[in-house]
């Protein structure tokens, strides 16, 4: 179990990649291009894939979508990547994907935040609890998108569930990511920056040795080269790459991230790889849009 948990731990520490879910001109999950987008990946040096994450379209997919994401995505991976399934909703249907991806191979569960209008901290506690229980001999990550749960709240989880490892920390302060890391155990958890390359140079900096990625779907160098910069502690080159990926961030941020799975899938499509097909509630680019995606993505490495 140990050597499980340090394999699982490891790969966290890494560009965290959540793979699209592309759609077919019928608007199923069209598989050849799920096979294709993950193998572009796994091709490029990536070895840690999320999927069913927000980048996938975790919540416009079918219970029986997000099955065959899974299998899918674990088929495909084989033994090149470690694969961390996003499972949410209420427990029972949690409890019921955690245990479909282990029983396919899975490695680890990332559990979203709950969607419910009211959420307690012990609530919090309780919903994780159950479903870390149901699979002990899986690494789980809390993905953390509240600014308002204490550090605290993380170390009685892991007191009660050793097999949270990690943490998926996507708040956009951070300060206040510090201060948790400090309250829940800094070096108990793998700290994962849940807001991307944006965010990761800032998050490294107060403990994260990992960083989740959407924008790695189109140019996995890109992503790649930023984390080894961070690995060394050259902020300077990792700032470059910053640089260059700023105006595609801020498409996908802007209007409360409105668009941030549609300028990944703009992007895909541009370079031929995938429709440009979302659910709602996201909604396809105006063509303005579209052409500035294409001429941000044409200056990158693919």
């Amino acid at each position: 179990m140990i050597a499980t948990h340090d394999t699982q731990r490891a790969a966290l520490a890494e560009v965290v990649a959540i793979p699209v879910t592309p759609f077919a001109g019928d608007g199923t999950v069209d598989r050849a291009a799920h096979r294709v987008l993950l193998r572009r990946l796994l091709d490029a040096g990536v070895r840690t894939l999320t999927p069913n994450g927000n980048t996938g379209e975790f919540y416009t997919l079918t219970p029986e979508e997000r099955l065959l994401v899974t299998e899918l995505t674990l088929q495909e991976a084989g033994d090149r990547a470690v694969v961390m399934v996003g499972v949410g909703h209420d427990v029972p249907t949690a409890v019921a994907a955690a245990r479909h991806a282990r029983q396919h191979g899975a490695r680890m569960v990332m559990v979203h935040q709950p969607v419910h209008p009211y959420v307690s901290d012990g609530g919090w506690v309780d919903y994780h609890r159950e479903i870390a229980a149901s699979v002990p001999e899986l690494g789980v990550v809390p993905y953390v998108r509240n600014p308002l749960l204490p550090g605290a709240r993380l170390a009685e989880l892991a007191d009660a569930c050793p097999n949270v490892i990690g943490v998926k920390y996507a708040v956009p302060d951070a300060a206040r990511f510090a201060a948790f890391a400090r309250d829940a155990g800094l070096e108990r958890f793998v700290w994962v920056a849940g807001l991307a390359e944006s965010y990761a140079p800032s998050y490294f900096s107060a403990g994260a040795t990992g960083f989740t990625s959407g924008l790695v779907n189109v140019a996995p160098s890109v992503s790649l080269h930023m984390i080894e910069a961070l690995r060394t502690g050259d902020y300077p080159a990792a700032m470059k790459v910053w640089e260059r990926i700023r105006r595609f961030e801020e498409l996908r941020a802007a209007d409360g991230s409105a668009n941030n799975v549609t300028v990944v899938k703009e992007a895909l499509a541009s370079l031929g790889l995938c429709r440009r097909d979302v659910r709602p509630p996201s909604s396809p680019l105006p063509e303005a849009a579209r052409a500035d995606v294409a001429a941000i993505v044409a200056r990158w490495p693919t």
